[in-house]
């Protein structure tokens, strides 16, 4: 049903993929040339504006496609502050339903074995389809910059290097993961006037394959989820 990866797992996400046809575009990194480098407190503070500040649940309409197959269908995303997500996802008629939860930058557990979250490339670029973008680890090299346009920051991990650029006037923030020097995964995600996320698109150039989410509806719940929705469904 869902196509799969051969990739390192600490990095698997919720993929709901569409794949693009043909040969992918060299993609340039997405960091301005005039970045220099940025102090820690700096990035935390840029990262950390993105987390989020409660409860929330979006609801999405989900395309896949590659050279051989399609498939859409719904999903919804169950988000806690400040970083734990229920990810649960259908295919056309309720077919193919699949869940997983992500605690940080871990899986906490993905059901059935052929899970969306086991997917796709990497735990930072689901994060950053919901418009959140991680903090970097202890001993990181980071590049950055900050204009009135946008805030643009680098993240340098041995041979991963993530990119995040955010652009509060359009309502957008990309990112990128690198290994190697090479392209894993390229994400945008696009968020009205009040912050309420509209569209998601993941791409995976070396498939090619991409991933576009289409946001129906965004909620704030009154109250914190209860413990039950971070487990497994019962038979």
């Amino acid at each position: 049903m869902w196509q799969r990866f051969s990739l390192d797992r600490r990095g698997l996400v919720p993929y709901l993929a569409a794949v693009v046809a043909g040969c992918a575009p060299r993609m340039e990194p997405l960091l301005p040339v005039d970045a220099a480098p940025v102090d820690r407190a700096a990035v935390m503070a840029w990262s950390a504006s993105t987390t989020p500040a409660g409860p929330a649940v979006h609801r999405f309409k989900w395309l896949y496609r590659d050279g051989r197959q399609s498939a859409g269908g719904r999903g919804s995303a169950r988000v806690a502050a400040p970083d734990s997500v229920r990810v649960d996802a259908r295919g056309p008629l309720g077919q193919g339903r699949s869940s997983g939860v992500v605690v940080g930058d871990s899986i906490l557990w993905a059901e059935p074995e052929d899970n969306l979250i086991e997917a796709a490339p990497n735990v930072a670029l689901m994060w950053a389809l919901f418009g959140v973008a991680r903090a970097p680890g202890p001993g990181s090299t980071l590049l950055g910059l900050e204009r009135a346009d946008l805030t643009a920051w680098r993240i340098v991990e041995g041979p991963d290097t993530m990119e995040y650029v955010r652009e509060p006037g359009r309502g957008r923030l990309r990112a990128e993961l690198r290994r190697g020097g090479q392209v894993v995964g390229r994400t945008e995600a696009t968020l009205d006037g009040e912050g309420r996320l509209k569209s998601a698109r993941l791409t995976v150039p070396s498939v090619p394959a991409r991933l576009d989410l289409t946001f129906l509806s965004s909620e704030t719940p009154s109250e914190p989820f209860a413990p039950d929705v971070w487990l497994p469904d019962r038979p």
